[in-house]
């Protein structure tokens, strides 16, 4: 009796660890196809940037047109340089603020998401700040590449961040990169109130985290800033936040 016992039990472990096996190995073959379908999606995406240098910069980089053929939620593209962050800037016009969380550039589920911003902000950066959101990916895409700030040498030597909008180039200096909570800056504060913006440019220069870099940068609540938001691992309390200002926008041929 035992003999049977002691067998159904083994035969029954044996057929969990083959569905095991088998779910997990269902599980990485959708994770490497989504992965594959991204890098693809990407590399037709990049086929519309020119790559003439910033600095010989008299026609935009970016073809709106292209892109805005295949989602015209497409309004902007963020570039970092010596990061892998080269990517269009997204946001929803109907679906809702988190829908580039996990959709692409042409609106398909993808765990990878887009870079987006929220409805909150104007397409024009002309918003005290504009917060920019995007996946911190294993593969180091997306927005994981902001996580090299932390490293103080290589926050620095790179101090610019360029967005395209068409006929624009803005120009950002990085003045903070730091561990964060994980508070929704745009529905926390009313930068529309320059005493509220006074007093989060003081706390931006000045961050109370465990974890930051930064350089003296003078800001006022006349000043535009960027805040470029990722996660940090499973620590789903806290935000990896980089912060930049708006030093220059030169006008382009569209």
């Amino acid at each position: 009796m035992k003999k049977k016992f002691f067998k159904g039990v083994y035969i029954a472990a044996l057929i969990v660890c083959a569905a095991s096996v088998i779910v997990a190995g269902f599980y990485g073959f959708n994770l490497f196809k989504s992965r594959r379908e991204h890098e693809t999606l990407q590399s037709k995406v990049q086929r519309t940037v020119s790559t003439v240098s910033i600095a010989a910069l008299k026609k935009n980089p970016i073809d709106f047109a292209t892109l805005q053929k295949t989602n015209r939620d497409v309004y902007a593209w963020i570039r970092i340089p010596k990061t892998q962050i080269d990517y269009p800037i997204l946001q929803a016009y109907k679906e809702g603020d988190s829908f580039y969380l996990n959709h692409n550039i042409k609106k398909q589920y993808d765990i990878n998401g887009s870079i987006y911003t929220e409805m909150q902000n104007a397409k024009d950066f002309s918003d005290p700040n504009t917060v920019i959101y995007g996946h911190n990916m294993l593969d180091g895409s997306m927005f994981q590449n902001l996580h090299k700030f932390r490293d103080k040498s290589f926050f620095n030597k790179n101090r610019y961040i360029y967005i395209y909008t068409p006929g624009h180039i803005l120009k950002y200096e990085i003045f903070a990169a730091y561990k964060s909570d994980n508070r929704h800056i745009l529905n926390t504060y009313d930068f529309s109130d320059e005493k509220v913006y006074s007093e989060y440019l003081k706390k931006a220069q000045d961050p109370k985290s465990l974890e930051v870099n930064k350089r003296t940068v003078s800001l006022t609540t006349k000043d535009r800033i960027i805040t470029l938001s990722t996660c940090i691992g499973n620590e789903t309390e806290y935000r990896y936040l980089v912060q930049g200002v708006l030093i220059d926008d030169t006008l382009t041929e569209s």
